[in-house]
């Protein structure tokens, strides 16, 4: 739960690698519709393994996590600034990390988890041309006691700084479309929708990096 009166006011710091297992731990409970995918997704480290630690490991100057005022992440924010460089990585030194924990799938998914290691072994999928100007990309979680407080807006706004800072001009997300809490925040930080000409389940949005 957010802290009491008597703890320290929750800050957004940099990432450390002592924040790992917690930013899993958030990644797994926020990966299902932005709730808690336990139950889809067994393996605790799956769902962190695409969608979070990749970009402390590649990209740890753009990992910034909500911190409780304990010492404890409570949400996180992680991008690359360059998503073609990041898939080469991905596909060169990241896959072989994680080949003999979750080997190549050899048939069609049927399992929500084979659908993910499915994805893992598709880096690839991040590259759409309709994204080329939106070079970076990003992932945003908070807890669910920690939401609505403004911490995701000062989460992004820190992320977003940064990657002004580096001169990268915008960035891009994808969202499962079925997150509808997920969308209103994204409007009000002035993301916009990048058509994209087969989505999937996903809606991909967009803005500049400069502050608005």
């Amino acid at each position: 739960m957010p802290p009491s009166s008597k703890d320290s006011s929750p800050t957004v710091r940099p990432y450390r690698p002592a924040d790992r297992d917690a930013v899993a731990d958030i990644c797994v409970r926020t990966a299902h519709d932005g709730g808690d995918s336990r139950a889809l997704y067994p393996d605790p480290r799956l769902m962190p393994s695409l969608f979070a630690e990749p970009y402390c490991h590649f990209d740890p100057d753009l990992a910034f996590v909500l911190d409780d005022g304990a010492g404890r992440a409570v949400g996180y924010v992680v991008a690359t600034a360059d998503t073609e460089r990041f898939v080469t990585q991905f596909r060169q030194e990241w896959i072989p990390r994680l080949a003999g924990r979750y080997p190549a799938p050899t048939a069609p998914p049927r399992t929500p988890t084979e659908e993910m290691i499915g994805l893992l072994y598709h880096p690839e999928r991040m590259l759409l041309p309709e994204l080329i100007a939106y070079q970076a990309h990003l992932h945003i979680d908070l807890l669910p006691p920690w939401q609505g407080h403004g911490h995701g807006r000062r989460l992004m706004r820190t992320l977003l700084d940064a990657l002004h800072g580096q001169g990268v001009p915008a960035v891009h997300l994808g969202m499962v479309t079925a997150n509808t809490g997920a969308r209103a925040f994204y409007d009000r930080l002035g993301f916009h929708v990048i058509p994209v000409a087969d989505p999937g389940p996903l809606t991909y949005l967009g803005r500049a990096t400069a502050p608005e």
